[in-house]
């Protein structure tokens, strides 16, 4: 599958293209992002260390075998607490900023009343991100650079794929601190391992949500579906299974793969990259099995 190279070369991400794609699948990880730039933390209030606990920490190592299973790869190099690409994009707070908007906000959604909007007033920790008001001229800034560039990228996969093949599947990567499933790392019991978000039915087709979860299963991981994270921005754009579209989201808790205080990977990072491997070669195979479009049968 050849590709325009525009869609892709730019510094805001990283691509990893398969040699041959063999599957209608694209993985995308919109949170893994740790470049920041200097004007960004010019205006922050918040350290560093604070700023990176919104990060999807190392999603993007999780999922490096995608490209040699024939399945695309993209992520945001930018991070989530400068740009949020899993927001509209102009899903933001006015009392932010300083100046003239660009044009109405949809700032009446639960993410931006909890600071979250696609420019994100909160970190992670819920303090302010600025030391003040952030000039309006930012929201276009960051859009062309960071926002629009991702979008414009990952459509042109999803729409290459479903060109190729008849249908595409998306699968949306991200990463959950262990406090989300309201227990403490340790209490192993209890914890939720891997959240499938599928926007309640909306986004993928359910055969698929079914493989995925009896697949994590088998590897001794509790799954949940849709609590508490359900799905956001991107498969609601990106799945419409009428259209033969799915998007499905994956939140991975942290504490199997990093000690998140210290932000470092633990050892058995490496068996959840295995894991991730043999989910990606299932879900492919399901999804040539599931979503390919079938000839008509002869009268």
């Amino acid at each position: 599958m050849e590709f325009l190279p525009t869609a892709f070369d730019h510094e805001a991400l990283d691509y990893r293209p398969p040699r041959r794609q063999s599957a209608p699948v694209v993985v995308a990880s919109p949170h893994s992002g740790s470049v920041y730039p200097a004007r960004f933390l010019a205006q922050t209030a918040v350290p560093l260390a604070a700023l990176r606990r919104a990060e999807d920490a190392f999603v993007d190592e999780l999922f490096a075998a995608a490209p040699g299973l024939g399945v695309p790869f993209l992520a945001a190099r930018f991070p989530r607490s400068f740009v949020d690409a899993n927001r509209e994009p102009y899903e933001l707070d006015p009392g932010m900023f300083e100046g003239p908007l660009p044009r109405p906000l949809n700032h009446r959604t639960t993410r931006v009343a909890a600071g979250l909007g696609m420019i994100p007033r909160v970190a992670a920790s819920g303090e302010a991100i600025y030391r003040g008001r952030v000039p309006s001229e930012e929201i276009e800034h960051r859009l062309e650079t960071c926002w629009r560039p991702y979008h414009t990228a990952l459509s042109t996969l999803v729409e290459h794929t479903h060109r190729q093949f008849g249908t595409a599947l998306l699968i949306d990567a991200h990463s959950m601190p262990s406090s989300a499933s309201g227990v403490g790392p340790r209490e192993r019991d209890h914890r939720v391992d891997i959240v499938l978000g599928d926007n309640h039915g909306e986004s993928c087709a359910p055969d698929l949500v079914d493989s995925a979860e009896r697949w994590f299963a088998s590897h001794g991981l509790k799954v949940q579906r849709n609590q508490p994270y359900a799905g956001g921005f991107t498969t609601q754009r990106y799945g419409r299974p009428g259209l033969n579209r799915h998007a499905l989201q994956i939140e991975i808790n942290r504490s199997l793969y990093m000690d998140e205080g210290r932000h470092k990977k633990l050892d058995n990072a490496v068996a959840i990259e295995r894991i991730m491997a043999g989910f990606l070669e299932e879900v492919a195979s399901q999804a040539l099995a599931v979503l390919l479009p079938r000839p008509l049968a002869a009268e």
